[in-house]
C-alpha cells in the first residue's frame, strides 16, 4: 500500500513562511510526478505546484503562487517539498500531496495538512 506522509502545515501570520514536505513510502516505484494541491472551504481542489521526477525536474506553478512558492524534490528519499513564502490569508487551505506513478500515471493522495494564514 502506497502511503504519502505530509508534514509542515500550521498557523502563520501574513507575510510569513512555511515549508511542507511529503514522503512517499519506499514500496512505490517509477514515480513520474509529485505535487501539491489545495482546497479551501467551499472551493474546489486546485493545483498549486508540480515537479517531474525525471531528468531536469521540470516544475509548474499556479499563477497565484508564482514567485512565492518553490517546489523541490529528493529523488533518493521519494520526497517533495513546498517552500511557501509571503503567505497571505488567501493561501489558507488544506494542502494535499499528490503522486503519479507507473506507466499509467496512477494517482495517489496524502491525507492533507492544514495551512492557516492569519491577517
Amino acid at each position: 500500500q502506497v502511503q504519502l506522509v505530509e508534514s509542515g502545515g500550521g498557523l502563520v501570520q501574513a507575510g510569513g513562511s512555511l515549508n511542507l514536505s511529503c514522503a512517499a513510502s519506499r514500496n512505490i516505484f517509477s514515480i513520474k510526478i509529485m505535487g501539491w494541491f489545495r482546497q479551501a472551504p467551499g472551493k474546489q481542489r486546485e493545483l498549486v505546484a508540480t515537479i517531474s521526477f525525471g531528468p531536469g525536474g521540470s516544475t509548474s506553478y499556479a499563477d497565484s503562487v508564482k514567485g512565492r512558492f518553490t517546489i523541490s524534490r529528493d529523488n533518493a528519499r521519494n520526497t517533495v517539498y513546498l517552500q511557501m513564502n509571503s503567505l497571505n490569508p488567501g493561501d489558507t487551505a488544506v494542502y494535499y500531496c499528490n503522486l503519479k506513478a507507473g506507466s499509467g500515471y496512477t494517482n495517489y493522495w496524502g491525507q492533507g495538512t492544514q495551512v492557516t494564514v492569519s491577517s
